[in-house]
């Protein structure tokens, strides 16, 4: 590195954007290597029960490298005080509001935002869930321009990564996140440069991630194993799947395929009770699920749930 370089990294005036733990690599590499002068994130709100204020990761990053922290309820009507800090370039992760055109065509670099799927595959607030939920072999992330669209700018960069037959939410998050800093940071000096790609996205191949609703979260046994299988692990680490006995909400953390079959059995209907969890009758065989977090309590292993008790024959709905 030059010192060319070094004083276009400490005069850049970099403004970021974003609130949850995905985000954090990502902010401590840009504090690290340039001029981080504010960070943007989501206001803070009342979690659990006893609604303590609840701050967002990258707000406790700011905070601890003491970073002005600017929290608007609403950014489309509150961002004057972001322009008059006259940032060159706007980077944002998983920041959670859609950014006024006021702020994308200010910074001399433009409002760059980093993606966690191949766009235009993907579009949306949940590209990690939808991408094993949908039985995905391959996901990535996409450094892009934002524009006044969801997701829709050009692209910058792209790279990809395998998705393992046993990733769940959590794992992929997790590689997605370290791959969303390591691509942002190799790719920053081209953009500044302004020698970077810029490619439009093909309309015709996109495809949506929305955020996941309850009805997402809700295990329809009339589907495969391996869509069940897959809602699970798309969910583990998140919010969960669930399903029914007696009223009472099952979450589901985790399952494995199985090759029985049991047609003259009702799909939901529990099959048998193994030594590693509990057999469940779907569309087409059999998924077996490994843990289970009954309603009001912690999670544990299926079979632990199922000691004493006589389930073989009941129905999940």
């Amino acid at each position: 590195m030059n010192i060319e370089d070094v004083e276009i990294k400490k005069e850049l005036r970099v403004i970021f954007m974003g609130s949850p733990s995905f985000s954090v690599p990502i902010l401590e590499s840009l504090i690290k290597k340039y001029n981080v002068i504010a960070v943007v994130t989501q206001p803070d709100k009342k979690i659990g029960r006893g609604k303590q204020i609840g701050i967002t990761p990258i707000k406790q990053l700011a905070s601890n490298n003491n970073i002005l922290v600017i929290q608007p309820k609403k950014i489309k009507e509150e961002y004057s005080e972001i322009l008059s800090l006259e940032p060159d370039i706007i980077i944002t992760c998983a920041y959670g509001q859609i950014i006024p055109i006021e702020l994308l065509e200010y910074p001399k670099y433009g409002c760059i935002n980093v993606h966690a799927s191949l766009l235009p595959k993907l579009r949306g607030g949940a590209p990690i869930q939808r991408a094993i939920m949908n039985g995905y072999k391959k996901t990535g992330i996409t450094i892009m321009y934002m524009d006044t669209k969801m997701d829709s700018g050009d692209i910058i960069e792209k790279q990809e990564i395998e998705i393992l037959n046993d990733d769940t939410y959590k794992t992929l998050h997790d590689k997605l996140s370290l791959l969303g800093e390591e691509l942002l940071i190799k790719t920053l000096p081209k953009i500044l440069a302004c020698n970077n790609n810029r490619i439009k996205q093909n309309e015709e191949e996109v495809t949506y991630g929305f955020n996941i609703t309850k009805e997402d979260e809700k295990i329809n046994f009339s589907k495969s194993k391996y869509d069940i299988y897959n809602q699970i692990r798309g969910l583990n680490g998140f919010s969960g799947a669930y399903c029914l006995l007696a009223t009472k909400r099952i979450k589901v953390w985790s399952s494995k395929v199985s090759s029985n079959h049991f047609s003259n059995l009702l799909n939901g209907e529990i099959t048998k009770i193994y030594k590693e969890g509990i057999g469940v009758k779907v569309n087409d065989g059999e998924i077996i699920f490994l843990m289970v977090q009954p309603e009001g309590k912690k999670i544990m292993p299926a079979s632990s749930f199922a000691n004493g008790t006589s389930l073989v024959g009941k129905v999940f709905e």
